[in-house]
């Protein structure tokens, strides 16, 4: 396979893949090895799904991942879970976070953690109308969390990673416009104080990502050794049914020419066993998490399945050989 090369990009513009293209080209290749799904206790039958990959502080390995009554919306919680014996439970004298979707990164000496927020936004003709955003909480463990800023209303997949100039890349999502049901843009910034709505909203976008009438969005950054930003996200679409079909995917982006590699589909909701849905119309769901990266050239994938269950899968490393 020809290696991508952003400086033959430069800013040419190409119609994107659909999802029905992007997943054809998947399954032509070699068959992943079916995944497994995460168990979880200690939750009291609540569903606990969209994870985080594991992480580690000290000497503990933690995941954070989103706990919902099956019926429930916009009452979610993000606890953070202890792997004994095949079995994920609620770590001790860990926080519990009012957030959806949490994700966990490294800026320096600081853990980042963030997540989907919902919160009031009474009016007279709904007083108990919500609105959304994401929430960025920080500290130098678990423990130390608080919370330290917010992003734009209304945005969510808004993730962060060091750069080797020092500085910190940030991927956002906005959506609405001519952003549709969400594009990804990228911006620099110099510190975690200058995380903040007005910087966020003026992220460049990255343009020809995804077809018309579809979307997609970040979910973890991978600084790779040349200094590109490996990517991983998800690429969604909706049908003539109302069904909703996200895939796993990912691409790399190149900081110095604002250009990506195109998207590809990494793992579908079909690698994994079957199981629960939280309604019909996310049955085809699978919501990327996180990476673990191997030496041996594949990877673990932790994602959501079904807005109801969480699993894991090896797959080639997506970041290799691009």
């Amino acid at each position: 396979m020809e290696k991508f090369n952003s400086n033959n990009l430069e800013k040419e513009s190409f119609y994107p893949n659909s999802c029905v293209e992007l997943l054809r080209n998947f399954e032509k290749k070699t068959p992943l090895s079916p995944g497994k799904k995460l168990n979880f206790s200690g939750v009291n039958g609540f569903d606990v799904y969209n994870i985080s990959a594991p992480f580690q502080i000290g000497n503990k390995t933690y995941i954070s991942g989103r706990v919902e009554e099956r019926e429930a919306l916009a009452h979610s919680q993000v606890k953070f879970f202890e792997e004994n014996n095949g079995i994920w439970s609620p770590s001790k004298d860990t926080p519990t976070l009012s957030l959806e979707d949490g994700f966990v990164t490294k800026i320096g000496d600081k853990l980042v953690v963030g997540g989907v927020e919902v919160y009031p936004i009474h009016t007279k003709v709904d007083p108990k109308s919500t609105s959304y955003r994401t929430a960025f909480y920080c500290g130098q463990d678990l423990n130390s969390l608080e919370k330290f800023t917010t992003g734009p209303n209304k945005m969510k997949d808004i993730r962060l990673t060091a750069l080797s100039n020092n500085k910190i890349g940030v991927f956002t999502r906005p959506q609405g416009g001519t952003n549709g049901g969400g594009k990804i843009g990228y911006i620099e910034i110099e510190s975690l104080e200058d995380l903040n709505s007005e910087n966020i909203l003026s992220a460049e976008i990255i343009e020809n990502q995804f077809a018309p009438g579809e979307w997609g969005g970040e979910n973890e950054l991978h600084l790779l050794p040349d200094g590109r930003i490996g990517v991983l996200g998800h690429i969604a679409y909706k049908d003539l049914e109302g069904d909703r079909h996200y895939y796993a995917m990912s691409f790399i982006y190149d900081t110095k020419t604002h250009t990506s590699s195109p998207v590809e589909i990494i793992a579908t909701r079909k690698n994994f066993p079957e199981g629960d849905a939280k309604i019909p119309e996310s049955t085809d769901i699978i919501f990327s998490g996180g990476l673990v990266r191997h030496e041996n050239g594949t990877a673990i994938l932790y994602a959501g399945l079904s807005d109801a269950e969480a699993g894991s899968i090896e797959i080639p490393d997506p970041f290799i050989g691009k």
